[in-house]
């Protein structure tokens, strides 16, 4: 059978998904938009994290992108009509108008209505990153280029973070004249303390694996090569692990910054109760006992 010449062949999906493993694998298929997000995209990201929360057979998730970006910010142009998930600021991060003047799907209304960009931003970057927060798996970022904008906080906001040497993170808000959005603000003081976080957001300077590694930012660079290998091993690893506890320590750890010692220690006790109830739990202390290695099953 002769091939298909290129211009009659169907188009590559835009976002690849796959489950082996107990592993969710999220890949963004934009390379020549340098994986820049869009609109549907952004939607089908948020229910396979959902999914897999909900899915005992999932126990970790990768996300990573093809070619030369990771994630090069937003890119809505697919919005839907009504535009209620979209933002200035993405819209500027992608190269859209903010000017006032009719984006490409949405209609013609009136005069923009006060609060339309505070709601459009809770519906939109702030759901989207609070989805990779709120996933019961651990969520991995597998960085292979350029991670700009809500990229960059699409990685941050991963519980581990893996990148390519060649990777770059860019607050890309400020050469738009934008106050950072998707959890920026929240996500990076966290990560590398006040000054440092303003020093990126003030500047908007490209920070290379290596600077970001050095920040904190990043768990691990490595060779482009060596990218997809070191996910999938640290995924496995997750994927064998007590499941329900790391869910409940991801809890716990994302929650410390935002309390005080009393509360931060209570839930502490609370979520080993609930462990307790695991099968893994109960599995753990008795491989302990018995001196065997655990054979935890994710429940």
């Amino acid at each position: 059978m002769p091939p298909v010449p290129p211009s009659t062949r169907p188009p590559a999906p835009d976002l690849l998904h796959s489950v082996e493993n107990g592993v969710s694998r999220i890949v963004l298929n934009r390379p020549e938009a340098m994986n820049a997000v869009t609109w549907d995209q952004r939607e089908r990201i948020v229910a396979l994290l959902d999914a897999a929360s909900a899915d005992p057979a999932v126990r970790a998730v990768v996300i990573t992108g093809t070619g030369r970006g990771f994630c090069a910010g937003a890119d809505l142009r697919g919005a839907p009509a009504t535009g209620s998930r979209t933002t200035a600021g993405e819209r500027a991060t992608a190269g859209e108008r903010t000017t006032g003047e009719p984006v490409a799907g949405e209609p013609v209304a009136g005069e923009p209505v006060a609060g339309d960009v505070s709601r459009t931003i809770r519906r939109g970057a702030q759901r989207f990153i609070g989805a990779v927060l709120d996933c019961e798996k651990p969520v991995i970022a597998a960085v292979n280029g350029t991670a700009a904008g809500i990229g960059a906080h699409l990685a941050f906001a991963c519980d581990l973070v893996l990148a390519a040497e060649q990777a770059r993170f860019i607050e890309v808000f400020v050469r738009r004249g934008l106050v950072p959005d998707g959890g920026g603000a929240y996500l990076l003081p966290r990560l590398i303390g006040p000054q440092r976080a303003k020093e990126l957001m003030f500047f908007g300077d490209a920070v290379s694996a290596a600077d970001a590694h050095g920040m904190g930012l990043v768990n691990r660079v490595v060779a482009a090569e060596e990218l997809d290998r070191t996910a999938r091993e640290w995924s496995q690893r997750l994927a064998q692990g007590p499941t329900r506890a790391l869910a409940l320590t991801k809890q716990l750890v994302n929650a410390s910054l935002d309390t005080d010692r009393a509360t931060a220690f209570a839930a502490e006790a609370v979520a080993q109760e609930l462990n307790m109830t695991t099968r893994d739990a109960r599995e753990g202390v008795a491989s302990f006992l018995e001196r065997r290695g655990a054979r935890y099953e994710g429940r």
